[in-house]
């Protein structure tokens, strides 16, 4: 699908669809453009809660986010490599 499609899609999708199609709509489109990325709610832990202020500045933590971006190299090589045994 061409961006111009895409463009004209997410236009449409914003003004006639109810929010989550638009979402949906506009979230293919930033994909289209760019690299894949995924969207994750995370509520704070059971019996962290007293530390709320810190859980929230974490969301605009570059330090945080380096840290998942890790994690999650790790994970899908993990995975790469136990499909590759069976």
């Amino acid at each position: 699908m061409g961006v111009n499609n895409l463009v004209k899609k997410w236009i449409k999708a914003r003004d006639r669809k109810p929010e989550s199609e638009y979402e949906e709509a506009k979230r293919k489109f930033e994909m289209a453009m760019g690299q894949p990325f995924i969207t994750i709610k995370l509520e704070i832990p059971v019996g962290f809660e007293k530390f709320s202020s810190e859980f929230l500045k974490l969301e605009k933590d570059y330090q945080f986010h380096e840290d998942v971006k890790d994690l999650i190299k790790k994970r899908l090589l993990l995975d790469s490599r136990l499909k590759k045994r069976t």
